[in-house]
């Protein structure tokens, strides 16, 4: 596990993001730059180590009802590459819009079973066939539920 200093000087090696002092001597990291709502691309860094990076609707991420993946035990490689698309994923336009067409992925698991994810009129639907299996308020909890089944997207 890397020291908070570490993770510190990581961080800090991202120019675009900016460093912000928060209660309890933790630390955000926001990017001033993002397209969307969403600023922080850190949150709470802990002296302890502990922390959180913005992730959702980045694939191969669990994350938390904030759309955050805990950062404690990760590599220097592994925090350079979720900072990475984070900053990437903030970047770009929200792909999704009300006149868009609908987006659709095939998703299997190592029994060969099929589920099809499916964006609709701003949710994210989970099918098993022809049958209804979920929904979801965003992709990036229909991934985790999807992850959590056993399920990964098919090449």
């Amino acid at each position: 596990m890397l020291t908070y200093e570490e993770k510190l000087a990581i961080i800090e090696s991202f120019p675009e993001l900016t460093k912000k002092s928060v209660s309890l001597g933790r630390t955000n990291f926001q990017y001033e730059e993002s397209l969307k709502e969403k600023k922080n691309v850190v949150y709470h860094l802990h002296p302890n180590g502990n922390g959180f990076v913005y992730a959702e609707g980045i694939k191969g991420y669990k994350t938390n009802d904030k759309g955050m993946v805990n950062i404690r035990d990760f590599s220097e490689d592994e925090l350079r590459t979720i900072l990475t698309k984070s900053i990437d994923s903030l970047s770009v336009e929200p792909i999704f819009e009300e006149d868009e067409e609908e987006v659709e992925e095939i998703w299997v698991n190592a029994n060969g079973q099929i589920l099809k994810l499916v964006s609709e009129m701003d949710m994210w639907n989970v099918y098993a066939g022809e049958n209804l299996d979920g929904t979801f308020n965003s992709y990036g909890e229909a991934c985790e539920y999807l992850d959590e089944e056993g399920f990964h997207v098919q090449d």
